[in-house]
Order: C-alpha cells, then structure tokens, then sequence
C-alpha cells in the first residue's frame, strides 16, 4: 500500500542486518572441513571454532538492549554494520587460527545485537495489520543469507586453497552496503516516547504511514511505558513479566532443540555421512537452504492471515515427523539415492513455515514497550545459548560410536513433540493486535 511505502523500505533496510546474520553464520559450515585439516583440530576443537561465533552472539544478544535504550535502535545498527564488516575482512586475511576465532567472536556479536534490535525496531514502526509480514522481512533475510551462503561455499569450493578465506570474506561487501543504508532510516517512534522526544516521535509515524488517529497512538505507547519512570531502571525479572518470559525462553529453546543449526552448520559433513562426494553435498546444502528461502516466502505472506500459534502447530508436527524419518535413516543406514537429503527438504519446510518465521515476530511482540529491548535479547540470548551448544556438541556427538547421528536427530524429533505441546496449550495468539492491546491481553499493568 502506497501509505506505508516508507515503513516498508525502513523495514527492508533493517532487514539487510538479517541477510548479513544469515550469510554470516552459514558461510562457516563450507570452511569448517578445510580449517579443521589446515590447524590440526579435534572434533571439540573444531565445535569451539564453529561455536565460538556463537558464543559472540550470547555476548551481542545480551549486551545489545541498554546502548538501543540509551542511544537509540539507529545508532547501534550502525555500529554492527561496521562490526560484521571488521570481522568479515578480518577473517579473510586472518594469519592464525586464534585471530580467526577472535573475529569470529567479534561476527557473532554483531550477529547476536543485530538479532536483538532488528525485530525491536521493525515491530515498533510497523502498523499492527502489516507488522508480522514485516518482522518477517528479518527472517526472509536471514534465510536468503544462508541461502547465498551456501551458494556461494559451492562457487568456491574448488578454486584453491584459499577458497575458505573467500566463503568467510564474503560478507564483507554487504555489511558496507548496509552501514550506508542505515544513516536513511529514522529513530523507532517508541524510542522518541520513551525519551521524551513526542514531535520527532509524531513525525516517523507520519513517515510510517499514519494518517489518522495519531495523538491516540503516542498517548496509548506513552500510558503503557509511564513515561514518568525510567524506562532504564524497569526489571525484567519480575512477577508481572513471568507470562511473557516463559513464552520466549520457550520458544527460543525450542528453536534451537529443532536441531536447525546442526543442519545448517554442518550440512556437507551430514551429508558425507551418508556416502556422497564433497561437491554433491555442497550442491545438496544449496538445496536445503533455497528449500529455506521459498517456503520462508510462503509463511511470510500467511503469517499475519493465520497466525503465530497456528503455523507453530503445524510445524512441530512435521518436524517430529521428518527428523524421525532422519534418525531411521541413520539407525539403519538406509542411505539409498537421496532419501536424507528429501527428508531434511521436508524438515525445513516445515521449519521455514514455523519457528523459522515466528520466533523474531513473536518475542517482538510480547514484551511491553518499556522492557522490549531486555526481553528480546533475553529471547536471543537463549536462542544464541541453545545454537553455540548445539553446534559447539554435534560433530562431537555425531562421530560418536556412542551416540552417532541417528540418536542426535531422534532427540530432536521428542524436542519437537513437546513444541507441539507448547503451541497447542500455552502459546497466546498475537495476529491483528496493536503492541499495546497485547500487553493488556497478558494481563501486564
């Protein structure tokens, strides 16, 4: 709609932090074969190398809440537009491994901040009608990121040594890209409230596309974060908050327990597993993650038509299905034609059109104005918590004569029974309503 035209490019513009988060986090999963040879690393050395981005991103997730309070949801997207650039070109020249891990810990930071204050601002300049779609803008990045990522690990496969030094350097170009774009966006209008700031407050939404009942909007985000009281001293852990913790500490578990990022990490070693060539399975991977991409799309456009909690039920119930599909195929090495790569097709499809698309909406969502940005990074924190031990654990587990893969991807599966069982009994539905009419219905004064 021609109306909110500027809230869409806003939007799109926020989201080239999520095209960076994605590119960024699976460009490792084509390296991570290559420097495990080149510096002589364990199966634990290794997960700490992949997982150690990770770790970068507990630190970012965390961290990145009080500098959005204090200077603004503007100012540190522009400083981790720089970091991801540092980090990328950094990478691409390192000359030992322990500066790789460092810049790679300075990434995951980025990666981490990046996943907190890009939903944040997105929800708080987005009408209540639109605002899923274009949380979701966030995630559609995210997985055309991982999608280039992994096409971009097949171009370079075979062009010499060096080859992992090009898929980790990568990023570098659209992380400049994006540090310029964001001097074009404007201040989150509930940030401008929060600070006092009513005219400029009032301005952005009328660049965002309002035209009527404005002063009833900053007067309902004013009423809802008491202005009066400082928002910086507000604690998140409290008994009037219980509601909204356990709803994303839960979901941001669950994400993780999926087992997405053991895929996405480690997707041609999964499928080296099963017997194929390394070129066959950075062509498979690509395939996974352009799996991702289209059925990211698809959920975007229903997201706000059927609701969070609808398509979360739906996907957990594919998602136990297909990852027990996956840990048959291990338990009895049933690795005939491509039957491992169709069931991790089916996996991610029914991820992408679940917990792939919601989890960044729903957290966004929940929190009040005056504790948004602590509970997003709490909700970020536990995913980023759940991804570094996933990914820092499976090649461990994985080459397990213990464990081994079948046993991974089966307690994956039981995870995503109990998702289900969450969706369909506790999780509240947020479509259509306003930020401030979710707070009411959560029983939040």
């Amino acid at each position: 709609m021609k109306s909110n035209r500027n809230v869409i490019g806003y939007s799109l513009i926020v989201a080239l932090g999520g095209f960076l988060f994605g590119l960024d986090t699976a460009v490792i999963s084509g390296a991570e074969k290559t420097i495990q040879q080149l510096y002589n690393l364990s199966n634990g050395w290794l997960g700490f190398t992949v997982a150690i981005a990770l770790i970068g991103t507990i630190v970012g997730s965390f961290s990145a809440g009080w500098p959005s309070e204090l200077f603004g949801r503007k100012k540190v997207l522009i400083f981790i537009a720089l970091l991801y650039g540092f980090s990328a070109l950094g990478c691409a020249f390192t000359p030992s491994w322990l500066i790789l891990v460092i810049l790679r810990f300075l990434g995951g930071v980025a990666i981490g901040a990046s996943s907190v204050i890009g939903p944040i601002y997105i929800a708080e300049i987005a009408p209540a009608k639109i605002r899923g779609r274009l949380v979701a803008f966030f995630q559609l990045n995210v997985v055309f990121g991982i999608f280039i990522a992994f096409i971009s690990n097949y171009f370079f496969a075979n062009i010499g040594d060096n080859a992992w030094r090009w898929m980790l350097g990568v990023v570098a170009a659209p992380s400049f890209i994006f540090f310029g774009l964001v001097f074009l966006i404007p201040d989150s209008p509930r940030w401008l409230v929060k600070h006092n700031r009513i005219k400029e407050a009032r301005n952005v939404l009328v660049l965002c596309g309002r035209t009527t009942e404005i002063d009833n909007e900053i007067q309902d985000i004013v009423e809802s974060m008491n202005i009066h009281n400082d928002s910086l001293a507000e604690r998140l852990f409290s008994k009037k908050y219980s509601r909204p913790i356990l709803y994303a500490v839960l979901l941001a578990a669950f994400n993780q327990l999926s087992g997405i990022n053991a895929i996405m990490y480690y997707a041609p070693r999964i499928f080296e597993m099963t017997g194929l060539g390394s070129n066959t399975s950075f062509l498979q991977s690509a395939v996974i993650g352009g799996t991702n991409l289209i059925f990211t799309i698809i959920a975007m456009s229903i997201i706000d038509r059927y609701g969070r909690r609808t398509l979360l039920i739906v996907g957990s119930f594919g998602l136990t299905i297909f990852l027990g599909l996956i840990a048959r195929a291990f338990y009895l090495k049933a690795f005939d034609g491509s039957s491992v790569m169709w069931f991790l097709v089916g996996n991610q499809i029914f991820f992408a059109m679940s917990q792939g698309t919601i989890i960044w909406v729903f957290i966004s969502e929940i929190f009040p104005n005056v504790i948004r940005s602590k509970g997003q990074a709490l909700g970020s924190f536990t995913h980023w918590f759940g991804a570094a031990a996933i990914s820092w654990t499976f090649p461990i587990i994985a080459n397990s004569s213990a464990f081994g893969p079948g046993n991974a991807f089966l307690f994956f599966s039981i995870m995503m029974l109990l998702q289900l069982l969450f969706a369909w009994k506790l999780m509240p539905e947020t479509k259509g309503k306003s930020l401030e009419q979710i707070q009411i219905d959560l029983g939040i004064k």
